[in-house]
């Protein structure tokens, strides 16, 4: 039997092709976390292509400024490096051939500066190599990236400020390995989310973005020759490093880092570390959102959330979506790191691998911190779930008080063994652990009942939680607080 498309160009995809390839190639369908948000934008195609425009532009500036190249060529470069003016796809098609997308960048740039200037063209990427361009390229969108993530960041950390102060004594049920511990407070909770979220920021700030610079196989040798006979190599090296990134923004490295792949690596850890915490947030909401928990509730949104089968539901998108590039972005970064181990002066495939991962990473992260922000700043907190599951299991919450407080009396071993008896009892007859506690003759005139349900309220045990919250929300006076 014949299948009824008869040849490769009959297929459904390759009908749409000219449709598709007029269109945005990746426009997030499967990726809805960073679909349409700033990040998204700060990292696509075009943006990287105009990062490694504007890292031709800024070398070609930091030439002249050394006198290497003639002033009126850079300016001609700079205003010939718009992105608007090449062709995004034709340049990705023409990487097929050279492994990577510099090299037909340069052949179109130079094309766009001849027609203007046949004098300036000759400067275009005098002395470099692609992978300096790329590299500087790729920390310029990185740059441009984390200065979207951090300001969410900032606003979440803010958001979640006002939770922890709000909830500073709201009584909730403390829970570990699934199930009820202690008692804890929701101003506690929230305000370890905050800390893991001022723990994502310090680490992206402190990842240093540097320029690349190193020519061929990282000696410069380009860059020197270039400057002419006679000039001074220590001079070329300081003064070309400190105006390629003065123009940039960018670091300067104390090598070339061709094959030194830390910034990137880096880069990928605090983001990996950045999904990580915000990942928390939404687990932790993941789970108070149960039906059968109910203490939280997502910001309500018309529209937001509906089932396609079942019209009662309104899922925790937002939490859910923080969730998946949570669990995607680690794998991305162990990409990046695994590239550190390259061969030579230049990797063949390993520099290449970091490519999609590296912005894949960007983007997830942007769109998660971007999320964030929403579900921070319109999380339902319900105080009258959190006393009624508190309830639930009949004051065994607070089995480890009464021992506590037993343990003088009755020694510490004998103690934690009648409470853990008193506790098993209380669950298979569904009494309150006070009302156990109070027939146990072991206790008679050592614990009344009205002792026990007092020591049993949830309330009064709580700990130092509400001075934890007052730590970290009152810092001191040389700390700064983070702004939306």
């Amino acid at each position: 039997m014949t299948s009824r498309y008869e040849t490769p160009y009959e297929t459904p995809y390759e009908t749409s092709r000219t449709h598709t390839l007029s269109a945005h190639l990746d426009a997030g369908l499967l990726s809805p976390v960073r679909a349409g948000t700033e990040a998204e934008a700060a990292v696509g195609d075009s943006a990287w292509l105009q990062a490694m425009l504007d890292a031709e532009a800024g070398l070609a500036r930091a030439q002249a400024r050394c006198g290497t190249i003639p002033a009126q060529a850079a300016a001609a470069i700079t205003a010939a490096a718009r992105a608007d003016l090449l062709d995004v796809r034709e340049l990705a098609l023409a990487a097929r051939e050279t492994a990577n997308p510099v090299v037909g960048l340069v052949k179109a740039l130079t094309a766009v500066v001849a027609e203007r200037s046949p004098q300036a063209a000759e400067y275009v990427h005098r002395g470099s190599t692609s992978q300096d361009v790329f590299d500087t390229g790729a920390m310029l969108v990185a740059q441009r990236a984390l200065r979207l993530i951090v300001r969410d960041l900032r606003s979440v950390a803010v958001a979640l400020g006002h939770l922890a102060a709000a909830h500073r004594d709201t009584v909730t049920a403390g829970r570990t390995l699934a199930l009820h511990a202690v008692p804890t407070t929701f101003g506690l909770k929230a305000a370890g989310w905050r800390q893991l979220v001022l723990d994502s920021v310090e680490r992206l700030e402190r990842v240093e973005l540097p320029i690349a610079l190193g020519g061929a196989a990282g000696t410069l040798a380009g860059y020197l020759q270039y400057a002419g006979e006679g000039a001074d190599p220590a001079t070329v090296l300081d003064e070309l490093g400190a105006a390629f990134a003065d123009e940039t923004g960018l670091a300067v490295p104390p090598l070339p880092w061709h094959a030194l792949r830390t910034p990137v690596a880096d880069l990928g850890a605090a983001l990996a570390h950045t999904t990580g915490a915000l990942g928390k947030i939404a687990a932790d909401v993941l789970v108070l959102t149960r039906t059968e928990v109910g203490e939280v509730a997502e910001p309500a949104v018309t529209g937001r959330g509906v089932s396609s089968a079942m019209p009662h539901k309104r899922n925790p998108v937002l939490a859910t979506l923080i969730r998946s590039a949570a669990l995607q972005v680690p794998a991305l970064a162990t990409v990046l790191l695994q590239a550190l181990p390259t061969e030579d002066e230049r990797s063949a495939g390993m520099w290449h691998a970091e490519w999609q991962p590296l912005r894949e990473a960007l983007r997830l992260t942007g769109g998660a911190a971007h999320t964030a922000v929403e579900l921070a700043r319109g999380l339902t907190v319900r105080p009258e779930r959190m006393r009624a599951n508190l309830a639930a299991t009949g004051g065994q919450l607070v089995s480890e008080r009464v021992s506590a407080v037993l343990a003088p009396r009755l020694g510490k071993t004998a103690a934690k063994e009648l409470l853990t008896q008193a506790s098993m009892l209380a669950s298979r007859t569904g009494l309150p652990l006070a009302d156990v506690l109070a027939d146990l003759p072991q206790l008679a005139g050592l614990l009344t009942r009205e002792e026990a349900t007092a020591l049993l309220d949830p309330a009064g045990y709580t700990g130092l939680a509400g001075p934890l919250v007052d730590r970290v929300l009152t810092p001191p006076d040389h700390a700064r607080t983070p702004s939306p």
